[in-house]
């Protein structure tokens, strides 16, 4: 057991920031979510991690308020259309998220629209 909580502890040390990171992300992401790197597109998904950016989008018609969403296995973003801001959406937000997954042009991952709770 102590050569256990040793060997994680040198693990911790010795790795990456953004692999600490990821993996307090996926501690913390545990409520029946899909991992971001197994999200398909066209398929109805929950995913949960923290934003990790959010912007207001005005150029163009409508305003959008768009999140990066990250995970510990990747990113996806979340775009509430029609909105200027909302309330306790800011980086390092906790949260859960639930829509249908698109993919752009580009290749990115995009939920438009999602229902989602705050998390602690």
């Amino acid at each position: 057991m102590a050569s256990e909580r040793l060997k994680g502890w040198l693990r911790r040390l010795a790795a990456p920031s953004q692999e600490l990171f990821a993996d307090e992300i996926r501690r913390e992401s545990d409520h029946g979510a899909t991992p971001v790197a197994d999200l398909e597109p066209r398929q109805r998904a929950v995913v949960a991690g923290r934003l990790h950016t959010v912007v207001l989008r005005t150029d163009g018609r409508s305003p959008s308020v768009e999140a990066e969403l990250i995970d510990g296995t990747g990113q996806v973003a979340l775009v509430w259309m029609g909105r200027r801001r909302i309330v306790g959406l800011e980086a390092g937000t906790r949260l859960v998220a639930r829509g249908r997954v698109a993919r752009t042009g580009d290749g990115r991952l995009v939920i438009y629209n999602p229902t989602y709770e705050l998390r602690p």
